[in-house]
């Protein structure tokens, strides 16, 4: 016989059952950049029909690509792969004055469906750059978002890759440094950077407001509510989307016990599943909703049938379309 305390009975496994239970991150998933980049090659084919190029993958997220190719959107890498005279979309992490200049060349018709958060860090790279200012970039080096900003002003900007990556930076004039970031980035590994910087260089300057932007801090903050409550928590994004990845991270830094990265439903393991009794839930920024639906709906045939919502801030944000596409439908 089993030894005692090892047995099992119905009841206990009911209990178990009923003990299993879901907490899912709000706000999680799409944000108003996004909403509003995959809304432009929605709209670009409804208006001027398929098909409608798209320079680099027009979010992070490989089933909104797959989604939009369905439907008439030719993704390319850069613009002279696109036919003369044809409709490009540039992403929504933004793209270097050089790009702009390239589909000019190629008589292009442009939609610039830019994440305006995105925008406002190329205008303060231009701003710092035109006072000569030295600015540190801090970001992922090769992220298309660090590639459009660096951009702007090449000769004046220094990539920062992290807290350690400080020590490494040199200037030419201690006294006219600034600083900007990537928008994707860990709130926490960005305020250790900065700080880093700013041991090296005091007269350090910071940007007008927080290049941070405000979905990907709300988005870490619920999680971080999620994950000390959680044995799992289940992050749901590509592997190239950064602030899906932070997610991740900032999850694991808050106490979660194991944190997974999953692209949809099929990548989750059951393994992760055996032992836990709370399994926190969310997503990236460039996440349609349905992924999440699809994720809920594997947990509840594991038996985590129970799902309370935790709200860390409540969002309102919403941005204008491409002005290349405000106006009446057809």
């Amino acid at each position: 016989m089993p030894a005692a305390g090892l047995m099992s009975s119905p009841n206990m496994d009911a209990m178990s059952q009923a003990n299993r239970r879901i907490l899912l991150a709000k706000p999680r998933g799409y944000c108003a950049g996004v909403d509003r980049a995959v809304q432009a090659v929605e709209l670009a084919l409804e208006r001027h029909g398929a098909p409608v190029y798209v320079r680099k993958q027009i979010v992070h997220n490989t089933h909104v690509v797959r989604s939009l190719e369905e439907r008439g959107a030719i993704f390319v890498e850069e613009t002279d792969e696109v036919p003369e005279g044809s409709v490009i979309v540039f992403s929504a992490h933004g793209v270097a004055p050089s790009v702009y200049e390239a589909a000019k060349d190629r008589k292009l018709r442009t939609i610039d469906a830019t994440c305006p958060l995105v925008t406002k860090v190329h205008n303060e790279a231009r701003r710092f750059a035109g006072q000569d200012y030295e600015i540190l970039l801090i970001g992922h080096e090769g992220h298309e978002e660090v590639v459009g900003t660096t951009g702007e002003a090449p000769g004046n900007i220094r990539l920062v890759d992290g807290p350690e990556d400080a020590a490494n930076i040199d200037v030419r004039d201690s006294a006219k440094v600034a600083w900007l970031s990537q928008t994707t980035l860990s709130v926490d590994e960005t305020t250790q950077t900065v700080a880093a910087l700013r041991e090296r260089f005091p007269l350090l300057i910071d940007p007008p407001s927080d290049d941070i932007c405000y979905a990907t801090q709300n988005r870490q903050a619920a999680v971080k509510q999620i994950a000390k409550e959680s044995d799992v928590v289940i992050v749901v994004g590509s592997p190239n989307s950064s602030n899906s990845v932070r997610l991740v991270e900032v999850a694991l830094d808050a106490g979660a016990a194991h944190a997974y990265l999953v692209d949809d439903s099929a990548a989750i393991d059951p393994a992760w599943l055996e032992t836990a009794t709370t399994i926190g839930v969310t997503s990236g920024a460039s996440v349609p909703e349905e992924l999440v639906s699809q994720v809920l709906d594997r947990l509840a045939d594991a038996g985590f049938s129970t799902i309370e919502e935790v709200e860390a801030v409540r969002e309102s944000m919403s941005f204008a379309l491409p002005r290349e596409l405000r106006g009446p439908r057809r």
